[in-house]
């Protein structure tokens, strides 16, 4: 299979799914070595066979959606959007929960991949955000991808060394144990994350949150008109006054007047 060719078949096919070619053009690499495993798994020939596959088994829709889930995640990824997190958002969030005599401060991580999303988030509240209050009130992580294999490697919290390139050394140190060649994370960093099975188009997590990640998914991958119904759906479940982050790449739709903009990727839910 050509990569013309398959530029040919998900240009036609991803729109079906609510997917836009712009946000595939680069891991469209990815997607391609799955749908040709996928057709010679069906004892097909080519993507001529497979396109007559789908037309006649209504059923392996499903399958191809599965196959274009991209799973590109690391420790720390995106260093700035980290920073400023660390230094202004999360500690005035943790701030106003104490104001407000709230139990904790609730967080969700949508598409958290194997999950260094949520555990980064786990390893700057306590090691930066916590001694800086010096008030032990818990970051309590909601994470959420559709992927039940991702989902179960990041419940495991075991990874390999490549993916902490973006990690400061001194908090990988603090917050994993070597064990062979790999870096197991410590129990005092993963008590307050929930890892759950879901698909953002389709389910959200229960309660409210004072805080949504959803970075390099939605706003890349979905189709202008999806982003605009999904970013509705999220958006009943962030408290007003709370704070959505997205990839520092993506910028949410035209067409919502419910975000305010706090700088580069980072918006603020209005508080009427």
């Amino acid at each position: 299979m050509h990569d013309t060719d398959c530029i040919n078949f998900l240009q036609e096919y991803l729109p079906v799914l609510g997917y836009r070619w712009k946000g595939f053009r680069k891991v469209r690499r990815q997607v391609c070595k799955r749908i040709r495993f996928r057709i010679r798994e069906l004892g097909l020939t080519n993507l001529h066979s497979y396109r007559q596959y789908l037309e006649n088994h209504l059923e392996e829709e499903k399958v191809l959606d599965s196959l274009c889930n991209i799973t590109i995640s690391r420790f720390y990824r995106d260093r700035v959007i980290f920073e400023r997190l660390e230094n202004e958002i999360l500690p005035y969030l943790a701030e106003k929960a104490i104001r407000n005599r709230q139990q904790q401060v609730r967080c969700w991580s949508a598409g958290c991949c194997s999950g260094e999303e949520p555990y980064t988030l786990a390893i700057l509240w306590r090691l930066s955000v916590l001694p800086g209050i010096e008030t032990d009130i818990p970051l309590q992580i909601t994470a959420t991808d559709r992927d039940p294999s991702l989902i179960e490697r990041a419940g495991k919290g075991i990874y390999p060394g490549g993916t902490f390139k973006d990690m400061p050394l001194e908090w990988k140190d603090q917050a994993f144990e070597k064990r062979e060649n790999n870096f197991h994370i410590k129990e005092l960093f993963r008590r307050d994350v929930q890892f759950l099975e879901q698909d953002i188009r389709y389910d959200l997590p229960d309660g409210e949150f004072e805080l949504i990640l959803s970075r390099n998914l939605v706003f890349t991958y979905f189709q202008e008109d999806l982003q605009l119904e999904t970013l509705h759906r999220m958006m009943t479940k962030l408290k007003p006054g709370g704070y959505f982050i997205t990839g520092i790449h993506e910028s949410i739709p035209e067409g919502q007047n419910i975000l305010i903009p706090f700088g580069k990727c980072i918006y603020e839910k209005r508080d009427y």
